[in-house]
């Protein structure tokens, strides 16, 4: 039985966007109102640190040689295990462009990693250290699909080979495999009976404009018919310019859509990412990583979705040029945003916790630091080092 954890002295970041000093109270794996402590209770002194949410990251292929796209359970563990080793608690990794056959077997592993965590459950958290053959791993909150129905001329690093119209019988079928766990399905909205997809599914699944050469009137129709996010901002999309907003322009006028920014200061230019926090406000926009294999591991040759990719330092790139993903993990963004965009540090956590989870819809157990959700919580200095970190309301570290 877990014992009671409470943190205090911690300048404890809320779902408003502030940080209030409070002290933080844990019970059975979840945030509690906080108390008079119990004699067992084990006790964190957390002074002069911020206590802030696990992060939550919406959009990532992989990390140290894993894809999530390998298709087996001990890719999406290796995977897990390091996202978790970063901050990164709760986890919604993204397919490629790969044929339904492909796919299916993608949704397969992950749906049985998924029961598998839900079967052993909180106990088999392990704190670092102790003995056991697993590290404890990111939650698997649900599935980003971010291929195939994409535009050929916005494929970026997507294999062209696998492009498919939109398909709600397709996607149905890959849903059904995946046992529910599809929270995007991406889209661009100008192909052949995108609208329809998008009236049809939109109760079923998030559906993100992505990979696209929409103009400002065909977005904001997809937005009418209830897409409600878009993925990678300005990444994969046509500029937004003073006689063609495009889908940037169409988003940021709607209140009920969300976006992505990829803050690792290759894909986005500081005053790109200043602009679309003004566009957009700190409470629709959502940090991701967009990381590939390569992230956590050396310079070298790497592949995403099938395709050769190289990587130096920062940048990782397809044969022609094109930029393959990224190599740096969620909260390598968030202090990127903080420490080199000038973003505030409320803003930016927001847009790595609580966002991500609304987006996906997974706020109700995660994202914030509130009675009920799940105790994942991040301690960190003002240099957003972290110093503890607690996993299901078991500190790891």
């Amino acid at each position: 039985m877990m014992k009671e954890l409470m943190i205090k002295n911690a300048s404890v970041f809320q779902e408003d966007g502030t940080f209030r000093q409070e002290d933080v109270c844990i019970r059975e794996g979840q945030f509690e109102e906080a108390g008079t402590s119990g004699s067992d209770s084990v006790i964190v002194d957390a002074q002069g640190l911020m206590a802030i949410p696990g992060l939550v990251d919406i959009h990532f292929h992989g990390c140290m040689g894993y894809d999530f796209c390998d298709g087996t359970e001990e890719a999406v563990r290796k995977i897990a295990e390091y996202e978790l080793s970063q901050g990164i608690t709760s986890i919604v990794p993204a397919t490629m462009t790969f044929p339904e056959e492909k796919l299916g077997i993608i949704m397969d592993s992950a749906a049985a990693f998924f029961r598998s965590a839900e079967e052993s459950g909180s106990s088999s958290v392990q704190k670092r250290g102790e003995s056991s053959s697993l590290l404890p791993c990111a939650a698997l909150r649900g599935i980003n699909m971010e291929g195939p129905f994409i535009s050929m001329e916005k494929k970026g690093a997507q294999n062209p080979a696998y492009i498919l119209p939109p398909d709600a019988d397709m996607f149905r079928r890959l849903q059904k495999k995946a046992e529910g766990l599809i929270r995007f399905c991406d889209i661009a909205p100008e192909t052949d009976g995108a609208m329809a997809f998008i009236r049809e599914l939109k109760d079923e699944v998030g559906i993100s404009l992505a990979h696209t050469t929409a103009d400002y009137d065909t977005a904001r129709e997809a937005f009418i018919h209830g897409a409600r996010h878009v993925t990678h901002l300005f990444n994969a999309m046509p500029p937004f310019s003073h006689r063609a907003p495009g889908v940037i322009g169409a988003a940021a006028e709607n209140p009920g859509v969300m976006a992505e920014l990829i803050c690792d200061g290759i894909h986005i230019h500081p005053s790109a990412v200043r602009a679309a926090f003004r566009l957009f406000g700190d409470d629709r926009i959502c940090l991701i990583s967009d990381s590939m294999m390569a992230t956590g591991l050396s310079d070298g040759e790497y592949t995403l979705g099938g395709q050769a990719v190289t990587v130096r330092g920062n940048l990782a790139t397809l044969a022609d040029g094109t930029i393959a993903g990224s190599v740096t993990n969620l909260m390598d963004c968030l202090r990127t945003a903080v420490q080199k965009m000038d973003i505030p540090l409320e803003s930016a956590v927001r847009c790595a916790t609580i966002n991500p989870a609304r987006a996906a819809g997974i706020d109700n157990v995660c994202g914030s630091i509130r009675p009920g959700k799940c105790a994942d919580l991040l301690l960190v200095d003002q240099d957003l080092q972290i110093k503890n970190m607690v996993f299901h309301g078991e500190i790891l570290l």
